[in-house]
């Protein structure tokens, strides 16, 4: 069976190509964006590369092109990773982001639901669709977006299961707490704490950094879609977390501790980014029971391979862009 990731150069997608191939799958990546440096590229030395075919394509430019793949490759499953990301951002431009986590995904989904071939549709989604809430939530929770962001994903992912009640399109939606690890864009909270305490700069922590989180190592992010799909209920939708929430200044002492610097002398105190939310803790109960799935990777656990990996590739990664870069 064939898999197509879009967004397959995400830290999720590249993660997931990379799964995908250890388990002998045939897969096709499309992003918009060139193939990054192999330091930031899950899959980049696996063994079975010849088994991957990558289309450099934009949902909003090319979505005809990308139509033609999917019909002419018919893959039998496809995990939509692929979207305008980036909360404080879409406060800037945000029909940005409604054109392309919105419009260009609706067109592609109308498309979608005319492929008899296709067995499996897995949305990845977020959280921040909840908006901010005082404890853990179950899947069953309504939407109350704060950004243009976040009302991007509750609307597509609200179409998609309009489309499952009409189309029975065959859509299984995931919801996951933040992602980290190895590979990991510099831009992202954990690997630029890491590279900042190792080359001595200092960070600037938005807000104090009050905010809680929950996060997810790489490859249990890999198995938690892997296992949406071959598991997984259609129309249903199923949380991916750690469980362990810790705020984003104590995540930031954690990492200062295992690489021996002063927490007080390393941060810089700035103001919080826009319509950030306080908290995001979801239920992992319903994954738990139905999907078989539990996080085999701890955040001190993860932190560690983390470091280990920045550690390795630290000279590489200064020459690398340590800030988001917008994409129109």
């Amino acid at each position: 069976m064939k898999y197509l990731v879009l967004g397959s150069n995400s830290f999720a997608g590249a993660c997931l190509v990379d799964h995908l191939l250890n388990e002998e799958h045939e897969v096709i990546g499309i992003s918009r964006s060139k193939q990054p440096y192999s330091t930031l590229l899950a899959y980049a030395e696996n063994p079975k590369l010849n088994q991957f075919t990558f289309y450099s394509l934009d949902i909003n430019k090319d979505i005809d092109e990308i139509k033609k793949i999917i019909k002419r490759d018919k893959p039998a499953y496809i995990v939509d990773l692929a979207g305008q990301g980036m909360v404080a951002e879409s406060w800037q431009k945000p029909e940005q982001w409604y054109q392309t986590n919105i419009i260009a995904k609706v067109k592609l989904h109308d498309f979608l639901r005319h492929c008899d071939f296709l067995e499996c549709y897995v949305r990845v989604s977020t959280p921040e669709v909840y908006g901010q809430t005082e404890a853990s939530v179950s899947e069953g929770q309504a939407f109350n977006p704060s950004t243009p962001y976040a009302v991007s994903h509750a609307a597509i992912d609200m179409s998609l299961l309009a489309f499952y009640r009409q189309y029975d399109f065959p859509v299984v939606l995931t919801r996951f707490a933040n992602f980290y690890g190895p590979y990991q864009q510099l831009y992202r909270i954990i690997p630029r704490t890491i590279l900042y305490s190792l080359t001595n700069k200092r960070l600037q922590l938005h807000g104090g950094g009050t905010s809680r989180r929950a996060f997810i190592y790489g490859e249990d992010v890999a198995r938690g879609i892997d296992a949406a799909i071959k598991q997984g209920k259609r129309g249903e939708t199923y949380h991916f977390s750690s469980g362990e929430v810790i705020s984003i200044a104590d995540l930031v002492r954690k990492i200062c501790q295992l690489t021996k610097v002063d927490f007080n002398e390393f941060v810089e105190i700035s103001p919080d980014r826009p319509g950030k939310d306080a908290l995001y803790s979801m239920d992992i109960t319903k994954t738990q029971k139905e999907l078989a799935w539990s996080p085999q990777v701890n955040l001190d656990q993860g932190i560690k391979k983390t470091i280990e990996w920045v550690r390795s590739n630290v000279d590489a990664m200064e020459t690398l862009p340590l800030e988001y870069i917008h994409k129109a």
